[in-house]
């Protein structure tokens, strides 16, 4: 693979039109993508989509707006699908407190009980945090993930970056890289060891400039790669030889 988007939601029904099209755009410029779940339903159609296409994997996961409704039932259900050949994540998991659109107790036990989910499975997790860094850091720092993660759509600056370093994670870096206000994350992500970042699109979210306004697709990782290696002054190759490189171990891509 040349590049590997390591967040996509392919199940979402903005690619309705035209998802064979979508992927097939990515296996033809030798891209890989992982399609994450939010919730029991996308896990399911996650781990469809990843059957159908060699060039697409999957995570499964009840992201932090869902939590409320993961019991019993849904937690034994995604330990069922987390032992899929193709599931390579226990994710999106987290926590939202900017729209607290799940009960944060609730939240914080779905991350607790996804995390112990990962531990046991083997799998690394895939991490949502919005307006919660002091919760995540905390629960992650009593639950160890052996296989580790990535701190999704990391938007934050260098100090922070290195906290969760700390803790064994990598940063996704997706389209807001791209944003030129975005200044604290852009001069984060020249700080930090190219080997610790993976690169995501969360399409169809968080288009990259020069698309932002319309639908984001997996293809274009390749911006966020290209903007990566403007940023840090080393050539395409090495970001897109590296970041590769640390998907395929972190999230063991064959």
């Amino acid at each position: 693979m040349r590049l590997v988007d390591t967040h996509a939601h392919l199940d979402d029904r903005r690619f309705d039109p035209d998802r064979p099209a979508v992927i097939d755009r990515c296996a033809r410029e030798d891209i890989g993508i992982v399609t994450v779940g939010a919730d029991l339903p996308s896990s399911e159609a996650a781990v469809g989509l990843a059957q159908g296409s060699p060039a697409v994997w999957c995570a499964v996961g009840v992201h932090p707006h869902e939590a409320k409704t993961l019991d019993r039932k849904g937690l034994a259900r995604l330990r069922e699908l987390a032992r899929e050949p193709r599931v390579v994540a226990v994710g999106e998991i987290g926590l939202d407190y900017y729209r607290d659109l799940s009960p944060r107790d609730a939240q914080r036990r779905a991350l607790i009980e996804q995390l112990v989910l990962a531990q046991e499975a083997g799998l690394p997790a895939i991490l949502h945090s919005r307006d919660a860094t002091e919760d995540l850091l905390k629960i992650l720092g009593e639950i160890s993930l052996p296989r580790g993660g990535v701190l999704h759509s990391f938007l934050g600056d260098g100090p922070l970056a290195r906290r969760f370093l700390r803790l064994g994670l990598h940063l996704g870096i997706g389209g807001p890289v791209t944003h030129s206000a975005n200044q604290a994350l852009r001069e984060a992500v020249v700080a930090v060891p190219l080997e610790r970042v993976v690169l995501e699109t969360d399409c169809p979210y968080l288009t990259p400039v020069p698309h932002r306004g319309k639908r984001n697709e997996p293809a274009y990782v390749s911006l966020v790669a290209e903007e990566l290696a403007r940023l840090r002054g080393v050539s395409i190759d090495e970001v897109t030889s590296k970041t590769t490189a640390t998907a395929q171990a972190l999230f063991r891509l064959a």
